[in-house]
């Protein structure tokens, strides 16, 4: 086992029903929470890793908070959860992260594992354009989130990429008008950020003044 999966022992068991949940995370909010939530609670998982990546392949300008200020940021946001858990193999593997090489290792690393691959129905315009779907899909089971009052996903379109035991799987959860984006604006302007990430989070943003020049 590589040393970054040696650190999460705890939650290892052979057969689990392990989330991945990736992202900038720059900032978590009560967004992400919320998605993460209504996936293990309606897939049954027994638990979740949140991978911060190091460069999003598909957005044009890196991440605004630091590495390590996103890493610190999310471990204080899912302090409370113990079946949840940061794991950094893309920001320790550098570069672009492609979700394809990240299911590979652990697929490699954790072979008895199920896993499941979360993520909002807004990403499914962009499945063509990432790196080799379909094999995603072989290793990962899609957990595709609908927000409360957007169009249901189309699943038919996605599930071609997919598996035959490994179809797509929609997800409800509530309607929540939170994005990293709004909550960077919000800081950059001076505006309050409390009801939009858990308090420690706000707290430390506010602590090390990040996204003050954004």
């Amino acid at each position: 086992m590589r040393v970054w999966l040696l650190t999460l022992d705890s939650q290892l068991s052979t057969s689990m029903l392990l989330g991945i949940f990736g992202g900038s995370f720059d900032p978590v909010h009560n967004g992400h929470l919320a998605l993460a939530r209504a996936c293990q609670d309606q897939a049954s998982l027994d638990a979740i890793w949140f991978m911060p990546t190091a460069v999003q392949p598909l957005k044009q300008q890196g991440p605004h908070a630091t590495d390590a200020q996103r890493a610190e940021m999310l471990r204080l946001a899912i302090g409370g959860e113990p079946s949840w858990t940061m794991c950094t193999l893309e920001i320790d593997r550098g570069g672009p992260s492609f979700t394809v090489d990240t299911l590979r290792q652990l697929h490699d690393e954790l072979p008895d594992a199920s896993l499941f691959f979360l993520f909002g129905s807004d990403a499914l315009r962009d499945v063509e354009r990432w790196k080799e779907p379909s094999e995603i899909f072989r290793l990962a089971t899609p957990l595709v989130v609908h927000r409360a009052g957007e169009p249901p996903p189309d699943l038919e379109s996605l599930a071609a990429f997919c598996d035959a035991d490994k179809q797509p799987r929609r997800i409800e959860m509530p309607a929540v008008d939170i994005s990293s984006t709004e909550i960077r604006r919000r800081v950059a302007a001076g505006e309050p950020i409390d009801d939009m990430a858990p308090s420690a989070v706000t707290d430390y943003i506010a602590q090390h003044r990040i996204y003050r020049s954004a």
